[in-house]
């Protein structure tokens, strides 16, 4: 995969489906393009209109817990966002990401800041912070995620190969 860059927009611990896709806005699931104008706007009600596409999601710990709705990375990637960063993932979340071609990165976001200028290298397993001049090591996506995230999530990628296909 090639490389990501864009600016981080943190936020904190136990983000929740609610705060990414609110329940409020349940009438709009129908319409992801009009819910993404909506994301995260629970935890950030500026962040849909200040975020530029290519810039970063950055969480806590346990991001993406709640109700298993599929919608919720799905509106994150529609909103232009490059991955989501975070030191653990609520496992639905995770997988949902993944199937919908959004990466999910497993590292130490300690210490990344608001704006700081990040650059993702999956391949490599390292963020670049390029405002601080440090990096962050993580482990490397396996192959087969990486593959389902380069075809743009599981659903593409069974267009493209007509099967599930690990080579």
């Amino acid at each position: 995969m090639e490389k990501m860059k864009g600016k981080a927009w943190v936020f904190g611990d136990d983000i929740s489906t609610d705060h990414i896709a609110p329940g409020r806005l349940f009438h709009l699931r129908s319409d992801l393009p009009e819910l993404a104008k909506h994301v995260l706007e629970d935890a950030d009600p500026e962040f849909a209109t200040k975020m530029s596409k290519g810039d970063f999601v950055v969480g806590g710990n346990n991001f993406g817990l709640g109700s298993s709705r599929e919608h919720a990375p799905t509106i994150i990637k529609i909103a232009g966002v490059s991955a989501v960063l975070a030191k653990s993932f609520a496992r639905i979340f995770y997988r949902n990401s993944i199937n919908v071609g959004l990466p999910v990165i497993i590292c130490n976001t300690d210490g990344i800041e608001v704006s700081d200028e990040l650059e993702v290298d999956i391949d490599a397993g390292v963020v670049h912070n390029l405002t601080k001049k440090t990096n962050i090591s993580f482990a490397p996506l396996p192959k087969v995620m990486q593959k389902l995230l380069e075809d743009g999530g599981l659903l593409n990628h069974i267009d493209k190969y007509g099967d599930f296909n690990l080579d």
